[in-house]
């Protein structure tokens, strides 16, 4: 698998990639793989709770309704 990938960058972002280098004395690199780590968790987590919402959108029973319909009569 290719390791490399080609994006751009505002100019902004750079200069604080290069100045935050300095300051924390680490590579920007490193400093990429830390915030896409962390942004890749928050997104996981977003979508994990919208599967959640999506499911229990799939009815419109409250708790209730939904067990006055069953008969436990055997």
């Amino acid at each position: 698998m290719d390791s490399r990938i080609e994006f751009t960058l505002k100019p902004d972002t750079i200069e604080n990639l290069k100045t935050f280098s300095d300051l924390l004395k680490k590579d920007i690199s490193w400093i990429l793989e830390e915030a896409l780590d962390e942004y890749f968790v928050k997104i996981e987590k977003a979508l994990l709770e919208k599967n959640i919402a999506d499911e229990s959108a799939m009815t419109n029973l409250n708790y209730d309704e939904f067990w006055d319909d069953l008969d436990f009569d055997d």
